[in-house]
């Protein structure tokens, strides 16, 4: 008979923060599969748990993940972790779970923290229905062009951001969503834990007088009003998307998705005038 995967939910940041199952869980299985081996360590110690630890991560995922199904399937617990919040949320593991499953092996979640859920509860936009964007590209036209892809959505937009690309993002949100509410939590649960509010605009204004940013990031941003069906021509919509950062192709890309249409179609489009 084969074990059990357990998905363990983890403190993300204050190390009190974890459930009364999920110490037991992480003291009871044969081995932890988590990204970081140090600072998973550094939970286990404050719990008084020892257990043979895994390292997990996205450079070594694919390997990685048969030899753990070799110990599910000799029938070895193991628990899944991440270095903070729930695995599997812009976090490697779904191809493990993926196989487990294929492979009838039992997949069991232990909940608990989350970074997403953590910063709407205290956030003060509305959660009646919210849309995760994991981590936003690294390119500004990229970044833009997921922003503009999203705009119609009426829903509370949730990302992750890096601190050192927050002020640059703040500024494709100021220009593609306007003055919607945005909401940046920093440090959830830690010592220096902090919200800030206003208009994409206001934050970046009022960040640039403090200097560098440090620390886990998520933002969030407001509902946009009900979007009705852009009659804009196909060509003059590309090229106000250019005008606006994105490159020729992003542009085409973008304009594909909201219309509908393959991106062939688009191009035969513009290239008509």
């Amino acid at each position: 008979m084969s074990g059990t995967l357990y998905i363990v939910a983890t403190p993300i940041g204050n190390l009190e923060d974890i459930t009364y199952r999920a110490v037991r869980v992480l003291g009871e299985v044969d081995r932890i599969a988590c990204e970081d081996t140090r600072q998973t360590r550094k939970l286990l110690d404050r719990y008084g748990i020892s257990k043979p630890l895994v390292s997990y991560h996205e450079h070594n995922e694919q390997s990685r993940t048969e030899q753990l199904l070799r110990d599910l399937e000799a029938g070895l617990n193991v628990a899944l972790v991440s270095d903070a919040g729930t695995p599997l949320v812009s976090d490697p593991g779904y191809r493990l779970v993926e196989a487990a499953r294929e492979r009838r092996v039992v997949v069991s979640p232990v909940p608990g923290p989350s970074a997403i859920l953590a910063s709407l509860s205290a956030s003060g936009l509305p959660t009646d229905s919210f849309l995760f964007l994991g981590f936003l590209p690294a390119k500004a036209g990229q970044r833009r062009a997921v922003l503009e892809e999203n705009k119609a959505t009426t829903a509370t937009l949730v990302c992750y951001e890096a601190p050192h690309r927050v002020l640059e993002t703040l500024d494709d949100v100021a220009a593609v969503l306007g003055s919607r509410p945005v909401v940046l939590a920093r440090e959830l649960t830690k010592i220096h834990e902090e919200f800030l509010r206003g208009t994409a605009a206001e934050l970046v204004s009022s960040l640039r007088e403090r200097g560098p940013l440090k620390g886990e990031i998520t933002l969030m941003i407001g509902k946009g009003e009900p979007i009705e069906a852009d009659a804009t021509p196909i060509d003059e919509r590309v090229e106000k998307l250019i005008e606006a950062g994105l490159s020729r192709m992003e542009a085409l890309k973008t304009v594909a998705r909201q219309r509908g249409l393959s991106k062939r179609e688009v191009y035969k489009q513009v290239t008509k005038r």
